[in-house]
């Protein structure tokens, strides 16, 4: 069944068609208006017509008149059309003259780690673009046959005919739309969030680099293992492995986190393998430390610990001191030279009275958000740093050093923030803290014996 008559709409002269599938037709076509060639998406009203394609067709048209990115195609037109025996609509589209990615790989071309790296970043910008709109686009249905890649590199996401604005579902039915090998498991209960694209794309550069469908690979556990049908980077491979986790709370909190972990991943070690380390994942019972993490922040406060007999015992000596080196002064009051001789002794004095102040009523304050990382010291409401802020995306090394005064340091390059130091933590506190820390930022616990 086609349309009536050589021109459609009374401007489009269809040339040829590129595909059909269940009551849809697409044709390239020639706007006789502009002389541009277009895409025409025909949806016919036959006997294999279903309404849930309807509305996925209608929300096609909807959200590609709201998109507007150099690698999408542009929305032009939509209509309805008469055909012998029925009627259908046609959603007309800028048309994209390269070959797609599976069209690529029939014809016999290979993609290296370092191309499939660069496509991967291409991907992503595209999507930092939908998930970031509002609400978010999200394509859902991200797989090679939907990515076009030209001759001069550039690349093109196409076909939005599974696209949904992320908001809360519907109750009632839903439409399980995606396709098989290349779908999150979230997606096949009819639930997609951002997250889910990134799980397609990994799924999808997976296939690039082992020229093998996500579906034929092997499985354990939902997690797609790829890691024997092909030789990657370290970093890289931890990164595919981050992007397909079967859990989408396990997967990058966003596209725009996956491009920079991406961006950065030949300046940081490999990311924490998905078994993650061997250290604890609950908070120590009796520990005082506050932890609060979100996709997009971590903050830890460490208090002083409670008072304790050596504490005091310092603190009086301190004190006593002071006292001390301050008589000291009382018979000669007008002595400049004596004045100027006892000043170090105050000053260690004062100084020892503030370590133990702080040890006693301070507390440690850790940020670390999608820019940087932040490192204060605090007692009676005055703060104070030690080492200036790093960008996030500097953090490569996490050390945790256990000994009798254990601790653990987070390196940003060459700046050092040390949690232990100062305020002491028992041992599994730092431990605890560590594997936190590990997950969060995907960075493995490196143990520095002494």
């Amino acid at each position: 069944m086609a349309p009536e008559g050589p021109i459609w709409h009374s401007r489009y002269r269809p040339e040829r068609r590129l595909s059909k599938r269940n009551g849809r037709h697409t044709y390239l076509a020639q706007d006789l208006l502009t002389s541009e060639q277009v895409v025409i998406k025909l949806l016919l009203f036959g006997p294999d017509f279903d309404w849930a394609d309807l509305k996925l067709f209608e929300r096609e048209a909807q959200i590609l008149q709201t998109l507007s990115h150099p690698a999408i195609p542009e929305y032009r037109d939509h209509f309805e059309v008469s055909f012998e025996g029925g009627r259908g609509l046609a959603l007309v589209q800028t048309y994209i003259d390269a070959p797609s990615l599976q069209e690529w790989m029939e014809q016999g071309r290979r993609f290296a780690e370092p191309e499939v790296r660069d496509l991967a970043q291409k991907l992503l910008r595209i999507l930092v673009y939908l998930h970031e709109l509002h609400p978010p686009v999200i394509h859902r249905d991200l797989k090679p046959s939907n990515i076009l890649l030209g001759s001069d590199q550039q690349v093109y996401l196409v076909d939005f005919g599974s696209v949904q604005a992320a908001a809360p579902r519907e109750q009632g039915s839903y439409t399980v739309v995606g396709s098989y090998g290349y779908m999150p498991l979230e997606q096949f209960g009819g639930r997609t969030v951002p997250a889910s694209d990134l799980y397609s794309l990994g799924a999808t550069l997976i296939h690039l680099l082992t020229g093998q469908h996500p579906a034929d690979l092997p499985q354990e556990g939902a997690r797609i293992v790829f890691e024997q049908a092909v030789h990657l980077s370290s970093p890289f491979r931890d990164w595919l492995r981050w992007m397909t986790e079967p859990v989408v709370a396990d997967r990058p909190a966003s596209a725009r986190q996956a491009l920079e972990a991406l961006e950065h991943l030949d300046r940081r070690p490999a990311l924490i393998p998905s078994d993650a380390a061997a250290v604890p994942t609950r908070q120590p019972a009796g520990s005082r430390i506050q932890l609060h993490k979100s996709e997009q922040t971590f903050q830890v406060v460490i208090p002083a610990r409670q008072t304790d007999v050596l504490l005091l015992l310092s603190i009086v000596s301190s004190i006593t001191f002071s006292a001390i080196m301050l008589v000291g002064l009382v018979p000669f009051p007008g002595n400049l030279v004596f004045g100027l001789f006892m000043l170090p002794f105050w000053t260690v004095g004062l100084v020892m009275v503030g370590v133990i102040l702080y040890g006693l009523f301070g507390k440690v304050h850790l940020r670390i958000d999608t820019k940087y990382i932040r490192l204060v010291y605090e007692v009676f409401g005055l703060r104070f740093r030690r080492v200036p802020p790093s960008r996030r995306w500097d953090i490569d090394r996490l050390e945790l050093i256990p000994c009798q005064s254990p601790q653990l340091n987070i390196w940003a390059g060459n700046r050092k923030y040390e949690l232990g130091a100062g305020i002491p933590l028992q041992e599994p506190e730092l431990e605890w803290l560590a594997s936190e820390l590990s997950r969060w930022l995907k960075i493995p616990v490196e143990r520095r014996k002494v």
